[in-house]
């Protein structure tokens, strides 16, 4: 069962209208834009690549080995995991245990790519990702969902889709000081990230065909936050009523 955590207190309505879907691969700010981008808006905030995550982490956990395609998607299919719509309160419950820290450590990093190119196993998190975007829509008016198939397979009506991109150099450095891992290390592990997701078969890493490209290799945050809330108003995807 994979749902998202309801706020305790009623929700009230954000500026945002609809879905900005934000994809890119790893390194480009995505999860910080994405959670800045939902504060500023009251929207909610989806992060899909966390549920893949959970899911790899269970994986592990169970001593499954993560090429055992048909193991994997039975712990796929009976995990207990509940994930945050609000932007300022990312919690990740898998069995109701708080995992938001461990699923971002080397062991699942390494594996995440592995357990997320398992078709069935992508087939049941969007679907549950569909859901959670509708069900968030209709309580908070607009969502922010960061991913890596996002405008292609997961919200392929998206109001604005976004396509992150920097030079992996640019990509490296960021992670290697977020991660506190040497430069080489970790731009070998981007390297290999980009090969993964954009080469497996099932939604692999690619911009949809009318999503905005925006490079972020020379941007700070706050440059790239307002070069996408340029686009939400030139779109007027605030206080009305936006498709998904």
């Amino acid at each position: 069962m994979v749902t998202y955590l309801e706020e305790a207190s009623a929700v009230q309505l954000g500026e945002l209208r609809g879905v900005i879907a934000l994809d890119g691969p790893s390194g480009t700010g995505k999860s910080t834009v994405a959670r800045r981008l939902a504060v500023t808006l009251g929207a909610g905030y989806l992060d899909t690549g966390a549920m893949y995550r959970a899911v790899t982490l269970a994986v592990l956990r169970a001593g499954i080995a993560t090429d055992d395609e048909q193991a994997v998607l039975t712990v796929a299919e009976h995990v207990d995991l509940r994930v945050s719509a609000d932007a300022e309160h990312q919690d990740v419950l898998l069995g109701g245990e708080n995992v938001g820290s461990e699923i971002r450590g080397q062991a699942v990093t390494l594996a995440v790519s592995a357990v997320s190119a398992v078709a069935q196993v992508r087939a049941l998190l969007v679907a549950r990702q569909m859901r959670i975007i509708d069900e968030v829509c209709q309580e908070r008016g607009g969502i922010v969902v960061e991913g890596r198939d996002i405008g292609t397979v997961v919200a392929p009506d998206a109001a604005l889709k976004v396509y992150l991109t920097a030079s992996s150099d640019a990509r490296a450095r960021r992670r290697s000081l977020q991660d506190s891992a040497s430069f080489d290390d970790t731009k070998r592990d981007v390297d290999r990230r980009d090969q993964l997701d954009s080469g497996r078969a099932a939604s692999p890493l690619q911009p949809a065909d009318d999503a905005v490209w925006l490079d972020t290799t020379n941007l700070d945050l706050q440059g790239v936050l307002d070069e996408i809330l340029a686009l939400v108003d030139e779109r007027d995807l605030r206080g009305v009523a936006a498709g998904r």
